[in-house]
């Protein structure tokens, strides 16, 4: 489907990024399910096979292939959303990467591609696409940060870093634009059962191998906060939403001492 098809249509438009699996996926589908038009986007090849799926099950979708952890990525992103000629009525900014390890272990290039990836590209797409809502005074943007945000990570210290960041910048903006018809809405997952843990080199690890959430659970609850217009949720499992609840309150030395018990090589069994 070429995007001339798309400039026919009234339907929403949703765009959602790292939808080729995982939470990204399943935040396309419910999107796809309530009634809207999707554009989708990840960095890897198996982004076609991700918008075939949701096409057999109904849905009008378009597949940008971009890396988002450039500068050049997120702007052929965005001109793909611009040449399809209609307004994003909501985007789920959830492309994000990970890597476990000592930080004077891990490799240089991967903390930075962290930071290029998890914070670097969602400012760089929330101000495109922010202008443009703020402009008409209409649109929804979901920010997909972590339970992560909440806690020091050992082990993990760019990847729970980057997910403070996005979770500070969030509620930054909702302040600012507190008196506009547009809402931003901060997503905070557990553990999911996606391939997250396995890219980021944890599978020996405690929270590696540790039952994790539904990721199709954490989109639902996700979209039906961005659609009520809620400025947080922890999203997933009862158990998830203890944890962030635990989290208000235990000092912070603590919470790094947790993390470090689940994400500190060969802490798995």
């Amino acid at each position: 489907m070429g995007i001339s098809a798309y400039m026919t249509e009234t339907k929403p438009l949703a765009v959602v990024t790292g939808a080729s699996s995982g939470i990204g996926f399943e935040l396309a589908r419910v999107f796809a399910d309530n009634g809207f038009d999707i554009l989708i986007n990840a960095e890897n090849g198996r982004l076609g096979a991700a918008a075939d799926q949701l096409r057999a099950a109904g849905a009008r979708v378009e597949p940008v292939q971009a890396d988002l952890s450039t500068y050049d990525g997120v702007e052929q992103l965005y001109a793909a959303i611009v040449s399809t000629g209609r307004p994003v009525s909501a985007a789920a900014l959830n492309a994000g990467v990970g890597r476990g390890g000592a930080f004077i272990d891990t490799g240089l290039a991967d903390d930075i591609k962290i930071i290029d990836f998890n914070v670097t590209s969602t400012v760089h797409l929330a101000k495109r696409l922010l202008k443009d809502m703020v402009a008409r005074n209409d649109g929804k943007l979901l920010i997909v940060s972590s339970i992560a945000a909440t806690m020091p990570g050992s082990f993990q210290a760019v990847y729970n870093a980057s997910k403070s960041f996005l979770q500070s910048f969030a509620e930054a903006l909702q302040n600012e634009l507190k008196d506009a018809d547009v809402t931003i809405t901060s997503l905070m997952p557990g553990p999911t059962d996606t391939d997250f843990f396995h890219r980021a080199g944890m599978d020996g690890t405690r929270v590696g191998e540790a039952q994790k959430d539904d990721p199709a659970q954490v989109a639902k609850q996700g979209f039906d906060a961005l659609m009520n217009g809620e400025g947080k949720v922890i999203a997933g499992s009862a158990k998830t939403k203890a944890q962030g609840i635990a989290s208000k309150v235990l000092p912070d030395r603590l919470k790094a001492a947790a993390h470090r018990r689940m994400a500190e090589p060969g802490s798995g069994k």
